[in-house]
């Protein structure tokens, strides 16, 4: 059916913004929009690996993402190079990386603005899959660890006093990160996945008392970004991915414009 795109458009970019509310919170509570930029940038080195060694490319954006984030909590560990030195390396060499790599790629046509802008009218059945299947399995972890990533978000040593494992729970929460910015750059791209966790959850945090609250107004918030852009998209005929981050710019600014009393500040 001529439709089917939309449906699988919907779903996909509800799939993904569902996931991004509870995960973005943690981002803007922990200050690590540059850490998903960082991770967003090696997606590409992902596909160019996927495509050279004709692996599946969702799986391989997932492997390097996630072998990445490793690498980095490894670096950290260390302490040679300052944080943001090291993600500032990480971001702009993975994706020079990816970029030369696919320049090897001689019998495959690539589009290179679906891969950095995303594609979300251009979402298969398998690809929904795999947005599914990666967005269950993350917020079943953050069902299960969300005391522990709150512990270790308001003060990591008094959640190391309480008996909570800091550095497997900061590993988790980077891993989760990974996994997220995986599923979603066919949504919006790998230029724009991080504002996809951060915006909405930013928006989310001047109506929220709790971090619950904030968790869910995020994911909403998202959603309806998805709704809205697709909708702006399809009548305006713009890019869907961009669309979608617009959408969630003017809900941040609306609601900004909007006198509240309180925020939650974890």
């Amino acid at each position: 059916m001529i439709y089917d795109f939309l449906i699988y458009a919907l779903l996909g970019g509800l799939g993904v913004a569902i996931v991004a509310g509870p995960l973005g919170a943690f981002v803007v509570w922990r200050r690590m929009a540059y850490f998903g930029d960082s991770l967003a940038h090696s997606a590409l080195l992902g596909v160019a690996l996927g495509i050279l060694l004709d692996f599946n490319l969702n799986l391989a954006v997932i492997v390097c993402c996630v072998l990445l984030a490793l690498v980095l909590v490894a670096l950290q560990k260390q302490r040679l190079i300052a944080t943001d030195t090291l993600l500032g390396i990480m971001a702009h060499s993975t994706l020079s990386l990816g970029l030369v790599a696919i320049s090897f790629v001689d019998d495959i046509r690539l589009d290179l603005m679906d891969y950095l802008f995303g594609d979300l009218l251009a979402i298969a059945p398998m690809d929904l899959v795999w947005i599914l299947l990666g967005g269950a399995v993350v917020l079943l972890t953050i069902r299960v660890f969300w005391e522990s990533l709150l512990a270790i978000t308001i003060n990591e040593e008094l959640a190391q006093v309480e008996g909570v494992n800091v550095s497997r729970t900061r590993l988790i929460l980077m891993v989760l990160i990974a996994i997220v910015i995986a599923v979603s750059m066919k949504i919006v791209g790998i230029l724009l996945i991080t504002s996809l966790l951060v915006i909405p959850a930013a928006a989310a945090r001047r109506l929220s008392t709790t971090p619950e609250q904030m968790a869910i107004y995020a994911s909403v918030l998202g959603c309806t970004a998805v709704l809205i852009g697709i909708w702006g998209s399809w009548t305006w005929d713009t890019p869907a991915g961009p669309s979608v981050v617009v959408a969630a710019l003017a809900e941040f600014v609306i609601i900004y414009l909007i006198p509240l009393r309180k925020t939650v500040n974890a």
